[in-house]
């Protein structure tokens, strides 16, 4: 683009304030979520040599890959993480989180299986050092800030929040 120019290679006005509010298309990373309960606990996972809290409980999740429909992501992070298979048709998006991590927007949705086929277990264990029901009352100190959000906007019946935006 041309700076003497207002006008970008297809012929709209350039925004020469990049990256202020409402000027920029946000480009946003979009994070699939497995909500399995068990009576009063859930599943988690204690994540190991990531670039992402690592250490740190989460739900069994993943990036949405392009070209991709969220719910074959999910299916698709299930199989991956748990050896599991659930049907696209039996997900239920439970919750939605616009959450903010550093500097970067990102969508989180979380999807509940109607049922699944397969026993749980660790298919990854070079991302997961553990997996453990925890009850939903006494998820662990070391849960991923957003996911313990989530997990209690979900236990009140909200469908959508936000996590750490300024207030």
């Amino acid at each position: 683009m041309n700076r003497t120019d207002p006008t970008d290679h297809t012929g709209h006005l350039a925004d020469t304030a990049a990256g202020a509010p409402g000027t920029d298309p946000l480009a946003l990373v979009v994070g699939v979520h497995l909500v399995l309960f068990d009576g009063g606990t859930v599943l988690l996972g204690r994540r190991r040599n990531t670039s992402y809290a690592n250490g740190l409980w989460h739900l069994p999740a993943g990036h949405m890959e392009r070209g991709e429909p969220v719910t074959r992501a999910m299916t698709r992070e299930a199989e991956e993480e748990l050896g599991i298979t659930i049907a696209e048709e039996d997900l239920e998006l439970v919750h939605t989180l616009h959450h903010l991590d550093t500097d970067h927007s990102r969508l989180q949705l979380f999807f509940r299986p109607a049922r699944h086929t397969g026993q749980v277990r660790n298919a990854e264990p070079h991302k997961c050092a553990e997996l453990r029901w925890w009850p939903l009352d006494g998820l662990p100190a070391d849960t991923v800030p957003y996911t313990a959000h989530a997990l209690r906007e979900i236990t009140h019946g909200n469908r959508l929040s936000a996590h750490g935006w300024p207030v």
